[in-house]
């Protein structure tokens, strides 16, 4: 997707919100994830967001695939099995189990 025509679809999301969503403008309770696109990166991108007064969540260069509230569960696991070795995958699907369950 290219620059140009993301900001098309900032201006449609943004005629949107101010439609559906006046209450939580005015509050400025709303938030926008962006992922790492290039074109959620770019200056342009920026700018009208800024003018727009638009808070926005960056998504850590991690990994686009995952969805903000799967940052703090990775995080977790993997402090958890830092350092470990398993022997196969059945010892590592059981460990996950477990972990899983410690954090729920």
């Amino acid at each position: 997707m290219n620059k140009e025509m993301y900001i098309d679809i900032l201006r449609r999301l943004w005629d949107s919100v101010r439609r559906e969503l006046s209450e939580k403008l005015r509050t400025n309770s709303w938030f926008l994830l962006h992922d790492n696109a290039p074109a959620h990166r770019s200056v342009l991108v920026k700018v009208l967001l800024t003018k727009n007064n638009v808070a926005t969540l960056e998504q850590l260069p991690r990994s686009p695939d995952l969805a903000a509230a799967d940052f703090y569960l990775l995080y977790e696991m993997e402090s958890a099995v830092r350092g470990r070795r398993f022997c196969d995958a059945t010892d590592i699907i059981k460990n996950a189990e477990e972990e899983l369950k410690r954090l729920s």
